[in-house]
C-alpha cells in the first residue's frame, strides 16, 4: 500500500493575536500551492494524509496543532470561533490569503468556523462529524446516544469537558482501532499508519487530555455556528460504509450548508480520506 501518512519536510510556530503560539507541520511539495488540514479527535501536525498525491498535483499541506494538542499553547477560553481565528492568524501568516481547507472527523466544525473566519476558498469536509446536538441529527441517533448527547446538551461546557477527560491515548487508539469494519480494514490495519496515528494521539495528549476533551464537548455541544454564513462552496465526502461520523452520512450536514454538495463513495468507510486521498485533493487545485 502507498505512503498513508508523509513524513513532513518543515516544522514551525507562529503566533496568534493573544500571543499564544499555534504549531504546524508541512507536507508534500516544498514550493506547492498551500492547503490547511485539520485532522480529527486529539490528532494535530504529525498527522496528514496525500503522500505522492500532493507532490504529483503540486501541494503544500499544513497541518496544525489545536490549541492544547502537540505543541500549541492552550487556550482555556477556547470556543469553535476562537480556533477558527487562530486558524485566520496561521493561514494568514503562512500564505498571505485565503487557502483550501479540508477537514476530517472532529475537524469539521473548527474548520467551518475558519471558513467564518474567512481563512478558506473552499472547504473539503471528509468523513465529517456531525453537529449531533441539531435537533434534527440528534432525532435520528440510537436511543442510548440521543440521551448522552441531550445531557451534554443540559450540562455546561466545563461539565462536558470534565466527562472526556477520562480517555487517554491509549484508550481513544483502541476505541477507533480495535476491530474495525471491513471496508476500514486495508487502512486501519496497516503497519504504517497504525504507528503514525498512535503517535500522533500521544502528541494530541502530550499536555493531557484537556486539550482533546475540551475539543470532544464543543463538537458535540450545540456549535452555535451560523452555517448560513459559510460563503464558499463545500464538498463534504463520505465513504458508503460510515455510519461513525453522522447517522444520515452527512445530508442533513449538507443541506444545511449554502453552496454545498455531498458525494458518498461506495466501498469506502470512515478511513476514505487515507484510502482516497485523491478525492479530496483534486478539489484544492
Amino acid at each position: 500500500m502507498a505512503e498513508l501518512v508523509p513524513e513532513p519536510f518543515a516544522r514551525g510556530t507562529v503566533t496568534a493575536r493573544d500571543g499564544r503560539i499555534l504549531s504546524y507541520a508541512e507536507y508534500g511539495s516544498v514550493d506547492g500551492s498551500p492547503v490547511l488540514f485539520i485532522p480529527g479527535a486529539a490528532s494535530g501536525s504529525s498527522m496528514a494524509f496525500g503522500g505522492e498525491v500532493l507532490k504529483a498535483h503540486g501541494l503544500r499541506l499544513v497541518s496544525f496543532d489545536r490549541p492544547g494538542l502537540g505543541r500549541s499553547e492552550a487556550d482555556p477560553a477556547k470556543t469553535l470561533e476562537s480556533v477558527g481565528a487562530d486558524v485566520a492568524d496561521l493561514v494568514a501568516e503562512l500564505a498571505g490569503h485565503a487557502i483550501p481547507i479540508v477537514a476530517n472527523s472532529q475537524g469539521a466544525p473548527f474548520a467551518i468556523a475558519a471558513a467564518i473566519a474567512g481563512a478558506a476558498t473552499l472547504l473539503v469536509l471528509v468523513s465529517p462529524g456531525d453537529e449531533v446536538a441539531h435537533p434534527a441529527v440528534t432525532a435520528q441517533l440510537p436511543e442510548d446516544m440521543g440521551r448522552f448527547v441531550r445531557s451534554v446538551a443540559q450540562g455546561s461546557l466545563g461539565e462536558a469537558t470534565k466527562a472526556f477527560t477520562s480517555f487517554s491515548a491509549s484508550s481513544l487508539f483502541e476505541m477507533i482501532m480495535s476491530d474495525p469494519p471491513t471496508a476500514d480494514a486495508p487502512v486501519y490495519q496497516d503497519a504504517s499508519f497504525r504507528e503514525s496515528f498512535r503517535r500522533t494521539l500521544d502528541e494530541g495528549f502530550a499536555q493531557g487530555p484537556l486539550g482533546y476533551a475540551r475539543d470532544t464537548a464543543l463538537a458535540m455541544s450545540d456549535w452555535g455556528l451560523d452555517l448560513s454564513a459559510v460563503g464558499v462552496p463545500v464538498h463534504v465526502l463520505f465513504g458508503a460504509e460510515d455510519w461513525t461520523h453522522s447517522p444520515d452520512q452527512g445530508r442533513t450536514l449538507t443541506s444545511r450548508l449554502p453552496n454545498a454538495s455531498l458525494t458518498v463513495v461506495p466501498g469506502y468507510g470512515g478511513s476514505l480520506l487515507w484510502a482516497r486521498p485523491d478525492l479530496a485533493l483534486s478539489l484544492c487545485l
